[in-house]
């Protein structure tokens, strides 16, 4: 079976190993044909806490690690700005 990955945009870091990634998935409306836009925030684990807000990171499915907490950083695929 297939490890399931995300590729997502960090929103949030501000809990201790944990941050939060919002995940983006295009697809058309099943009716009208136009492409709809639908975001579903994963909290993922991160050890060392190296991941700032604005990172795109992918993330991987894994036991779970707390009440709502079932993935943890893969790499971090790039840095954001730094404002």
């Amino acid at each position: 079976m297939a490890v399931k990955e995300r590729v997502g945009l960090v929103v949030s870091d501000k809990m201790n190993k944990t941050v939060v990634v919002a995940v983006e998935n295009r697809s058309p409306h099943p009716k009208y044909g136009k492409i709809v836009l639908r975001t579903k925030r994963y909290k993922a684990h991160d050890e060392e806490n190296e991941c700032k807000e604005g990172d795109r990171v992918r993330i991987r499915e894994t036991r779970p690690l707390s009440k709502t907490k079932r993935w943890i950083v893969a790499e971090i695929i790039g840095k954001g700005s730094d404002s």
